[in-house]
């Protein structure tokens, strides 16, 4: 699943390719794949200028002025960028936006699981609300004494915590096994049990290893690509996460793979004490 660093290394992407750009055309093959209205989605794309490529939390932002497109890639959603006259035959291909230029913006999905909505622009900061989606992982809006009151005050286990985006947006399974690995941290151990150092790494390394995986263009596990149809190279610099039995690259003990709140969990049972 596309996690933050992706998701922002596409619309980096993005930005570079159709920031300016002038929708002619929209064509749904997919009706699930849109939320809202399809047929205002449509009208209202059609003739949009796109004049911005943001992003919140793992959710693709299309700023279109009043109106912007949310687009959520779940599990293998991605965009690809074709001249109009040599889009391929695929059948996972399931949204199209023909631009101005002679080309086209294609959305390929093949599980089907991603989301398209489109949304008053100033109605944003209220849509993340009630999704209750925490801050961005950077110096200035994630906060410590926000994060340390949470994780201290919480009875469920750190993992899934990490991962249910209210303490800090954009984290998903590989990231939080990295981190918490970096943070020396149990991934089952319960939130309030931690120690306030512990808090500290962990708050710490969620901030240093999202913006790496940001700089290494993100993590290409199985079929994750960029806007500019390339891999990323953030897998290799992974301490734990697909390594089972392969040693620990601090104390040498053997990776091993649990399941924490459902998902595959990679830890060094040395390092990450329960």
């Amino acid at each position: 699943m596309p996690e933050l660093p992706e998701v922002e290394t596409v619309r980096r992407g993005l930005e570079r390719l159709i920031v300016g750009r002038t929708i002619q055309r929209v064509t749904i093959r997919y009706p699930r794949l849109v939320v809202t209205d399809r047929e205002e989605f449509t009208a209202t794309l059609t003739g949009a200028t796109i004049q911005a490529m943001k992003r919140r939390g793992k959710y693709l932002l299309f700023d279109l002025g009043a109106k912007t497109l949310v687009s959520h890639l779940r599990m293998e959603g991605k965009y690809l960028l074709f001249p109009t006259d040599q889009v391929p035959d695929n059948k996972h291909f399931h949204a199209f936006f023909d631009l101005d230029n002679g080309q086209t913006l294609v959305y390929q999905d093949v599980r089907k699981f991603g989301t398209m909505e489109l949304l008053e622009t100033n109605s944003l900061g209220s849509y993340f609300a009630k999704k209750k989606l925490g801050p961005e992982p950077v110096k200035g809006e994630f906060a410590y004494a926000p994060f340390e009151r949470k994780v201290r005050a919480s009875h469920k286990p750190i993992k899934p915590y990490l991962l249910d985006q209210s303490l800090v947006a954009g984290l998903g399974n590989i990231y939080v096994d990295e981190v918490l690995w970096a943070a020396k941290v149990h991934p089952e151990r319960v939130s309030s049990s931690l120690k306030p150092a512990e808090i500290k790494r962990l708050h710490a390394e969620t901030i240093r290893i999202l913006q790496l995986g940001i700089d290494k263009g993100g993590s290409t596990v199985r079929t994750y690509r960029n806007a500019l149809g390339e891999d990323g190279t953030m897998q290799e610099e992974h301490k734990v996460y697909a390594k089972t039995g392969q040693p620990c690259q601090r104390c040498g003990r053997e990776i091993v793979k649990i399941q924490v709140g459902g998902r595959g969990s990679h830890f060094c049972p040395k390092c990450q004490k329960k």
